[in-house]
């Protein structure tokens, strides 16, 4: 049976509602940053490299200049590189509605094209950026009319005191797994002991899963079915080796300032205490980008202007939210597209 389009009134009568508080959420989200002087700023989309995540899949186009000749550009997987670069121009406290595309996503959670609403604060702590989505989480309850964030048969309260834990603590507590001793001291990671433990635990494996692979899939198996129920989950100091843009604990290197942000078994938000130096950041995406090369036989550009920024840029922590996921779970709609004013297709 086909399922009615979006934009016959009958469905969008029924999607309104959910529509219209999304607007309200945005709302009182831009007055909350407004009121704790944060400038709003409005990065491009089209930029020379994606990002450099091994797993995140880009839209790529050729822009055509007045010579004829092309260049490829990409559509953003996030507006972080664009922001970063503003850090380094001076700005100290900016935040973005950014419209953002991913390839190879789409379901219930995932859209390839969604809004993401990323904030930096520049020299300030990233445990900062926890107390700022817990507020905007309030936030979205009561411009929805709701004191509860819904997915399906889980809630989540978040006027409760968010629990926060590390992965080691949680992988300890649902997969009784000792995550750090398949780290060394050097935060490089020990592959042949996590699977170990992961089978074990009852994990299934493939034969080519990297010490990666295996993290993920204990992650999505075991761990973040518990995480954000009744109260708010921030998962907390991720292993370095999935440090992606952070910098590593100053007491322990074999984790990272980063964190995410979960509600009802639905991660929300990434955040990180920022790395700023170039050649360690170089190191991380030429490996990234070998693996993705392994992977997908394919590569993304380097950004040759965001490396050199990072030499100018001030200490900050910074924080990705997927904007629809939190209208989606304010508003208790079961798919993605419900929330959004016009899915794309």
């Amino acid at each position: 049976m086909t399922q009615t389009p979006w934009w016959h009134p009958d469905r969008h009568a029924d999607r309104r509602p959910a529509l219209l508080a999304r607007n309200r959420i945005q709302a009182a989200i831009r007055g909350w940053l407004e009121g704790e002087g944060f400038t709003e700023v409005d990065p491009a989309a089209l930029a020379v490299s994606p990002g450099n995540e091994a797993h995140l899949h880009a839209f790529a186009t050729d822009a055509i200049g007045n010579d004829g000749v092309a260049r490829r550009m990409y559509l953003h997987t996030s507006p972080e590189f664009a922001m970063k670069k503003l850090l380094a121009a001076g700005e100290t406290r900016i935040a973005a509605f950014a419209h953002v595309w991913r390839n190879r996503e789409s379901g219930p959670r995932h859209s390839p094209e969604f809004t993401m609403l990323e904030w930096y604060r520049a020299h300030e702590e990233y445990a900062v950026l926890m107390d700022d989505t817990a507020a905007m989480l309030r936030l979205a309850c009561q411009a929805a009319g709701t004191t509860l964030l819904r997915h399906g048969d889980a809630d989540c309260d978040p006027f409760q005191p968010y629990e926060r834990l590390s992965v080691a603590e949680a992988f300890a507590r649902h997969a009784g797994i000792d995550l750090l001793a398949t780290i060394r001291p050097d935060g490089t990671t020990d592959r042949d002991a996590l699977a170990a433990q992961a089978t074990g635990a009852g994990i299934g494996l493939a034969g080519d899963d990297t010490w990666s692979d295996i993290l993920s899939r204990v992650l999505v198996a075991r761990v973040e079915p518990h995480l954000g129920m009744g109260r708010v989950t921030i998962l907390d100091r991720y292993p370095a080796a999935e440090a992606a843009l952070a910098r590593t604990c100053p007491d322990d290197p074999r984790e990272a300032e980063r964190f995410e942000v979960y509600a009802c078994g639905v991660e929300l938000a990434n955040g990180f205490g920022e790395l700023t130096d170039p050649a360690e950041q170089r190191r991380r995406f030429a490996a990234e980008m070998d693996e993705k090369q392994r992977v997908y036989g394919e590569r993304y550009p380097l950004d040759e202007d965001f490396l050199a920024a990072l030499a100018l840029m001030p200490p900050a922590s910074g924080i990705a939210l997927g904007f629809d996921r939190l209208a989606m779970l304010a508003t208790a709609a079961p798919r993605i597209e419900d929330v959004l004013w016009t899915p794309p297709g």
